[in-house]
């Protein structure tokens, strides 16, 4: 296939890149300002991408057979959902009018209660693409563990800098953190799942945790026990000024993103592991350990590996 990657330069894409290369298909990275993206990954085919943009969408799309969607971006700006949105409906409309045969889509895991701005922008955005494109198949994940994502970034850092920790009640709320290696397995696999029309699965890691249980694990995994005190009157917003100092997360993103952790972020749906059953997700402490050598220096490892695997599972392994 001939494939867009859109939000080829972000934490997830530019990962992806490699792994879809490895398993045949021909890859058209999507960025708005590709020279720059160019000068960092030359060894990559780069286009002019803009979401605001209608003309530049359907050239970007065009001669292609699918496309990723892995564009999301926290912000401050109330607007962002609806941008967000916007953006969404018109790549599913100029997605459908050039006959593109999928799209695969990166989203969150949907809450069991209540549902934060973040995470409602990031379920409208694959319901617009579900609905508007001929086929989507959107993926749901809670944390990915890795180095880039925000998410892993804020509890690397409480776990690692606090000399004691405080425990506010969100941190009793349970996810299924899953590693950047699984993510993109589903991602690439995705692409040749024989489904019908437009769907969405989740993609979890192997254990369901509490947030106190994830943060006491990766504590222990850095070689830091911190005392742990749970401190009920602790709200999200406060929270979040108190992320945003121990932590590398700006507070913009951080407000966002423990605003998302006040309710269950487990699956509650079709796993995408039922579709695949020869994968089985990295273990919570595996995926620390290479996370953490990410974090000290570029590690092939990780894209080699899934490289290789795509090789030789080709491209038909993932039907039927």
């Amino acid at each position: 296939m001939r494939v867009l990657l859109s939000g080829a330069t972000g934490f997830v894409g530019h990962l992806l890149e490699p792994v879809l290369r490895a398993s045949g298909h021909d890859v058209v990275c999507g960025s708005r300002d590709p020279e720059r993206a160019r000068a960092r990954w030359r060894d990559r085919s780069w286009v002019h991408l803009d979401l605001d943009d209608r003309e530049s969408i359907a050239r970007a799309i065009h001669g292609c057979d699918a496309a990723y969607y892995l564009v999301h971006a926290i912000s401050s700006a109330r607007d962002y959902p609806e941008r967000e949105a916007r953006e969404a409906h018109r790549f599913a409309m100029e997605a459908a009018a050039s006959g593109l045969q999928r799209i695969v889509y990166l989203g969150g895991v949907a809450p069991s209660g209540r549902t934060s701005r973040h995470l409602r922008s990031r379920l409208r955005t694959g319901e617009l693409l579900r609905t508007g494109a001929p086929c989507c198949i959107e993926l749901r994940a809670a944390m990915i563990i890795g180095e880039g994502s925000a998410s892993w970034a804020m509890v690397r850092d409480l776990s690692a800098r606090l000399p004691a920790m405080v425990l506010p009640r969100w941190t009793q709320f349970r996810s299924a953190p899953v590693a950047i290696d699984d993510v993109l397995v589903a991602l690439s696999l995705a692409l040749e799942l024989d489904v019908p029309g437009s769907c969405w699965l989740d993609v979890p890691g192997p254990e369901r945790m509490t947030h106190e249980e994830l943060l006491r694990r990766v504590s222990a995994k850095l070689g830091h026990r911190p005392p742990m005190i749970p401190v009920p009157v602790l709200t999200p917003s406060l929270s979040s000024w108190w992320v945003a100092l121990v932590t590398d997360v700006p507070l913009p993103m951080a407000r966002e993103l423990v605003q998302g952790l006040q309710s269950d972020l487990v699956p509650s749906g079709e796993s995408i592991w039922d579709r695949i059953p020869d994968h089985a997700p990295m273990t919570l402490e595996l995926a620390v350990d290479r996370a953490m050598r990410a974090r000290r220096g570029p590690e092939r490892g990780l894209v080699a590996t899934l490289a290789d695997r795509a090789r030789l599972r080709g491209p038909s392994a993932a039907r039927g």
